[in-house]
C-alpha cells in the first residue's frame, strides 16, 4: 500500500540524488540540486546555510530528506515574511512546541544565506520523486 503524502509536489527523481563521494575529487559527484540544499544540520548551529534550490521561481531549502524525497521551506525576505522569527535556538528554548506548529517546525526561523538574513517560510512541502523531464536534466540555476 502506497503512502499519501500531504503537500506533495513531484520532481525528477535527479533532483532528489544524494550522489556518492568522489576521493579523487574531494567532492560530492551526481547530487541533485534539493538534496544538496539539506541544511538541518548547518541551521542547528546557526551556520550558512547550503545554496537553495529554485521551483516555481522561489528558492527553497531542505530541512530533511529521506530516500526519495525531501522536506522544504521556502526561502523569504524578512521585509515578505509577516509573522514571527527567530533563530534555531530561540524554537527549541521553548521545548516543543515548535514540533507542533501547522506551518512546520522552520516557519518563521531566520538564517544566513550569502550574507544575508532570510526567513524560512512554511508550510512544509515534501518534494517526492515523479518522472525523469528533460527540462530538468539541464536546468541551471545560481541560487
Amino acid at each position: 500500500m502506497e503512502k499519501t503524502v500531504e503537500n506533495a509536489i513531484e520532481v525528477s527523481p535527479s533532483r532528489l540524488e544524494h550522489g556518492t563521494w568522489c576521493h579523487k575529487r574531494n567532492r560530492t559527484i551526481g547530487e541533485g540540486d534539493i538534496a544538496a540544499s539539506y541544511s538541518a544540520d548547518r541551521i542547528g548551529s546557526e551556520m550558512p546555510i547550503r545554496k537553495p534550490f529554485s521551483h516555481a521561481g522561489a528558492l527553497w531549502v531542505a530541512g530533511g530528506t529521506c530516500g526519495a524525497s525531501a522536506r522544504a521551506y521556502r526561502l523569504v525576505h524578512p521585509s515578505l515574511f509577516d509573522g514571527e522569527t527567530f533563530t534555531y535556538g530561540e524554537r527549541v528554548a521553548d521545548g516543543n512546541r515548535g514540533r507542533r506548529s501547522k506551518e512546520g517546525f522552520y516557519h518563521g526561523m531566520k538564517v544566513t544565506h550569502r550574507g544575508e538574513i532570510m526567513v524560512m517560510c512554511g508550510p512544509e512541502i515534501t518534494f517526492v520523486a515523479g518522472l525523469e523531464r528533460q527540462g530538468d536534466l539541464f536546468a541551471s540555476d545560481d541560487a
